[in-house]
């Protein structure tokens, strides 16, 4: 299996460790790099940080290979590809599958068949799942195909330059056509599951857009501006407004089985190319019908 690798330009002498750290190399990956197996050259010569780049120079960071860790599984199963390439993978999740591996849940995962597109195309990776979603909510999932493309997805993510908007239907008629929750989540007392706002929590923000109200419900677009666990959820049920189908915090399964969440806008920009990427998902078939 062919090793991922970067290559870049210097643009002004200086040396080689600073340089890395300008593009955006962590040192947690210059580690792995060092002690992993792979290698820094400068044109073609395998170098130390310390060496003193000259303008016009070619650095190569070759990463070393990674393998899945030991308790996920392969496995057969649908995978709706949106977009891949050498540094990224987006797929569309279905909803009631997990995006890792649960005890209740531990097989047919999505992290499982992508174990499998990773195996039979020879994809050096582990798993570097970037945007997980709950198991009912469906949609966009990006994933990245190396440590050092998570981290720099992970650096967008905190400085607000990706960008993730859902679609939802929830409980009532929301009042304002446009405004935002800054609410800080964290943890529910006695639960591993359950979230709540709370005032020692982290924080988090999720823009609220009314589409349109149907009949005692509302369907709305959300953007979530940070990323913690069940956030839109505990957002939407901290204002009185639950998802359909969210049980777990308020709202009614009558309508629906499953939370009335999906994925539907993925934006953010490429950690090799610096393009900016935009990706667009369809409700599921279950949503479509209810609104």
């Amino acid at each position: 299996m062919k090793p991922f690798q970067l290559t870049y330009t210097a643009e002004n002498p200086g040396l080689l460790r600073d340089a890395l750290g300008g593009w955006g190399i962590s040192k947690r990956t210059l580690a792995s790099v060092k002690y992993g197996g792979g290698q820094i050259l400068v044109n073609g010569a395998e170098v130390t940080v310390r060496h003193a780049l000259e303008k016009g120079d070619a650095v190569t960071v070759i990463f070393p290979n990674e393998e899945h860790g030991k308790g996920l599984s392969a496995e057969d199963g649908p995978l709706e590809i949106v977009y891949e390439d050498e540094a990224l993978l987006i797929v569309e999740k279905p909803p009631m599958q997990n995006t890792i591996p649960s005890r209740e849940h531990p097989f047919g995962s999505l992290a499982n068949i992508v174990a499998k597109h990773f195996n039979d195309h020879g994809i050096p990776s582990t798993l570097h799942i970037a945007t997980r979603l709950d198991r009912d909510t469906s949609g966009l999932v990006c994933i990245a195909k190396n440590r050092h493309i998570h981290h720099m997805i992970s650096l967008q993510q905190q400085e607000k330059k990706m960008k993730r908007r859902y679609e939802a239907l929830v409980h009532g008629h929301l009042e304002k056509e446009k405004f935002t929750i800054t609410a800080p989540i964290g943890r529910k007392n006695a639960s591993i599951i359950e979230r709540e706002v709370r005032e020692d929590g982290q924080f988090a923000e999720t823009e609220v857009c009314l589409l349109q109200k149907i009949a005692g419900y509302s369907h709305v677009s959300l953007q979530l501006n940070t990323g913690r666990t069940h956030q839109i959820r505990v957002h939407l049920a901290h204002i009185g407004h639950p998802l359909v189908g969210d049980d777990l915090y308020g709202g009614k399964r009558n309508l629906i089985k499953r939370q009335a969440l999906h994925c539907t806008e993925l934006e953010l920009i490429h950690p090799v190319t610096d393009e900016r990427l935009f990706f667009h998902s369809s409700l599921n078939g279950d949503m479509q019908s209810l609104i």
